[in-house]
This record gives C-alpha cells, sequence and structure tokens, in this order.
C-alpha cells in the first residue's frame, strides 16, 4: 500500500528519471551565470560565486514538494558538513518557475528550511535561469564543479533514495572526497532520479 501511494505521489507531482531540459552543459565544461545574485530564503541575495570554495562548489537543484526530494532531504545538512570538511561550497537552488505563486514560492521555501533546519543557502532560480544554463532536469540532480570550474559531476546525490543507511555509492561525497584528495573522480556522470523541474521555458 505505501508503494502504491508513493507511485501516485510520482505520478501526480509531475516526477520523472530524466526530465526535458533546455542546456545541457557537459563533464568539462566550465560553469556560466555564477555572478548571478539570487534571493535566499534569510532575504540575503547569494551568487554561486559568493558560496563557491577553494576545490569547488556542489550546486543542487531541488524542491519543496517533490517526492523524492522529501526522500533525500533529510541527507542535504550531512552533504553541507561533507562540503565543508572537504573545502568546497554548496548551494540549493529551486527553479520550478510554473508553481512559483503557489508551493514553490519564496515563503514555502522559508518554511521548508525552518522545517528541516537547513544549514545551507536554499536560493530562488526565479526564471530557471541556472536550470536552464546548465541543464538541470529534476529535483534534485546534483552539479559539481572543480575550483576552476570545471563541470566534474552530474547526476544523483547517491544511489538509494528511500535508505541513506543503504546507500552504496554516495557519489556526490566521493567527488567531492576525490577532488581534495587530488584523486581522478571514479564517476562523473549519473542518470538523475526526481521530479522535473518545472521550468520557464526559453522561447
Amino acid at each position: 500500500m505505501k508503494r502504491l501511494v508513493f507511485i501516485l505521489m510520482i505520478l501526480f507531482s509531475g516526477s520523472a528519471f530524466a526530465g526535458n531540459n533546455t542546456g545541457n552543459l557537459e563533464i568539462g565544461e566550465k560553469a556560466v551565470l555564477t555572478d548571478v545574485k539570487m534571493t535566499d530564503v534569510s532575504g540575503n541575495n547569494v551568487s554561486i560565486d559568493d558560496v563557491k570554495k577553494e576545490n569547488g562548489v556542489l550546486v543542487l537543484f531541488s524542491s519543496n514538494v517533490c517526492p523524492f526530494v522529501k526522500k533525500w532531504e533529510g541527507r542535504y545538512n550531512d552533504l553541507k558538513t561533507w562540503a565543508d570538511k572537504n573545502n568546497f561550497g554548496m548551494i540549493v537552488l529551486n527553479s520550478n518557475y510554473q508553481k512559483r505563486d503557489g508551493v514553490e514560492s519564496l515563503e514555502a521555501m522559508k518554511e521548508k528550511a525552518a522545517e528541516i533546519g537547513y544549514n545551507f543557502h536554499y536560493v530562488v532560480d526565479s526564471e530557471s535561469l541556472i536550470a536552464n544554463a546548465f541543464g538541470g532536469q529534476t529535483t534534485p540532480h546534483a552539479f559539481i564543479f572543480d575550483k576552476d570550474y570545471n563541470l566534474v559531476y552530474k547526476g544523483a546525490i547517491d544511489d538509494n533514495y528511500d535508505s541513506a543507511s543503504d546507500v552504496t555509492n554516495a557519489y556526490v561525497k566521493n567527488v567531492m572526497t576525490n577532488l581534495s584528495k587530488g584523486e581522478t573522480v571514479a564517476v562523473s556522470e549519473t542518470k538523475p532520479v526526481g521530479c522535473s523541474i518545472k521550468r520557464k521555458l526559453i522561447q
């Protein structure tokens, strides 16, 4: 019964294992629009440049209501701790333009951040500008850039959205560890799993 309910939630939310996207940064390509200021749940304006650290930055597309985000969001603070430990910045973007007046509003984002106790910047990608430029497809969808802003990983956070304790491949954590130790990234791309971004489409 639980599984049936979750499947219905997925269908209702427009979930996807690979959504439509209007841009597509490839591994090795440079980040763009890193100076664009976005409104954080704190009320401050923050850019990717502002949060990037010595070894790079994790950019994560997320949502307030996606069932997959709800499965993963309890691990977000741990990702921030891991990023800090490995000298990476972290910023989480809400790019769901088409639901901005409802469940993906800034006020709803503030409520979500308070509810979970987010310890990182959660910002509004107001017109899906960054999502469209990077090729963000789902919520969640992780992009990791190195110290020179080269894309070194894009894809899922790890290989088990149902259970953190059953993860066998912690993709995002592993990439940050690899880079902080000067090692080659073992896995540079995985299939994003989540709800499609309700983006503002480029005309």
